[in-house]
């Protein structure tokens, strides 16, 4: 058993006495006032919250899941700990026609102990994505959709494919839609060219989620609202957003808050490589790029990524939009725990819920990361 004392619940009243949380086996037993635990935590006063989980993340710690090793995957565990991150979708690419061990080393390391955050699953942005606006993704990682291209991206993930970002405006995507789905994987909208009745569409196919709003997609015009304007009419779609306020500027991040509220928004990284390094040069699929304040640019200032953890990201989506405390929490908990459908055991500090959590300061840095009722980070 394990006791956290004089916690902060990050949803409580800002007047609300400090209370404890009793983890049993793994599993948050009781909240309230408790004397005795074969250990104690004490928590200090700080935010408690549940465990942060970030659906798109690359790399992190100076590893990627294209390094195909269960190391780098645990480099990725470890430095996502360092951020309040308890649980994250391994992003990646999908090769038509290479061998793409990633994918199988990913799979097999999706519920292992990898020293920090859990690998919940893959996410895989494409193969089926727009040539036309696919960033930073290779033209070597992108095909039409194709039922046989998905047998064998299933052969190599098995049910660990969680999302896959496509895009619905190429020919048969309305089958690799409905297959996701029935599987069990969330179709995700963007690296696309659909413009607003296309991305109509495919909502009407079944994507329910939005990658890294606004990147990767056509800009909204008053006479040619494009998939923002469909995106930002339907309550039941959530939308990634990058909220660092360089892949979208602080005032597009409020345009964003004000259209999504924090029920519709799920902040993620899109980390990369550099995440949790210092500031300074580094080397990436063989070119050198820099990495200063949370940004990662090649030498000829080309935006290839962040380097900011998902705390951080939590504190500048505070500082860049009236979001409080609370509700950016819940875009990192409790939002992305309902779009995986881990809603009944993550994102939530409840009797019964999963053991994953964070300590925080007032300024959202992570004092500690618990995962399943073990603190595998504490500063």
């Amino acid at each position: 058993m394990l006791l956290i004392t004089n916690c902060r619940l990050y949803d409580a009243p800002a007047n609300a006495p400090l209370t404890s949380i009793l983890i049993r086996q793994g599993i948050i037993e009781t909240l309230g006032q408790i004397e005795h635990a074969d250990q104690v935590l004490d928590a200090g006063g700080r935010i408690v919250a549940p465990g942060l989980l970030d659906v798109h993340i690359q790399g992190a710690g100076g590893a990627d899941v294209l390094d195909a090793t269960p190391e780098a995957l645990q480099a990725m565990s470890r430095t996502c700990a360092r951020f309040g991150v308890t649980g994250f979708l391994g992003t990646t690419v999908y090769k038509p026609g290479q061998k793409n061990r990633h994918l199988q080393v990913a799979a097999e390391c999706v519920g292992q102990d990898l020293g920090g955050a859990q690998l919940l699953g893959i996410h895989l942005e494409g193969p089926f994505i727009s040539l036309h606006k696919r960033g930073m993704i290779q033209p070597d990682c992108i095909t039409l959709p194709s039922a046989s291209i998905l047998d064998e991206i299933y052969a190599l993930t098995g049910d660990t494919l969680k999302m896959m970002t496509i895009a619905p405006e190429l020919p048969g995507c309305a089958q690799a839609v409905r297959t996701l789905v029935d599987r069990g994987a969330v179709a995700a909208f963007a690296h696309s060219s659909a413009n607003y009745d296309e991305t109509v569409r495919g909502f009407e196919m079944g994507i329910t989620h939005v990658t890294h709003l606004f990147n990767a997609m056509v800009g909204l015009h008053h006479r040619d609202p494009g998939p923002l304007g469909a995106i930002f009419e339907r309550p039941e779609i959530t939308c990634q957003v990058i909220t660092d306020g360089v892949h979208s500027h602080p005032a597009v991040l409020r345009l964003a808050f004000d259209a999504l509220g924090a029920e519709r928004l799920v902040t993620i990284t899109d980390g990369m490589h550099a995440m949790g390094l210092p500031d300074g040069h580094y080397v990436y699929n063989s070119l050198e790029y820099e990495s200063r304040d949370g940004t990662a640019r090649y030498k000829d200032g080309t935006l290839i990524g962040t380097a900011l953890g998902l705390s951080q990201m939590l504190a500048r989506l505070t500082r860049f939009t009236p979001c409080t405390v609370p509700a950016a929490i819940r875009t990192a908990t409790q939002n992305p725990a309902q779009v995986l459908g881990l809603g009944q055991t993550k994102g939530s500090i409840a009797p019964g819920r999963d053991a994953d959590l964070v300590l925080l300061e007032n300024d959202l840095t992570v004092h500690a990361t618990l995962v399943a009722g073990r603190v595998v980070y504490q500063h």
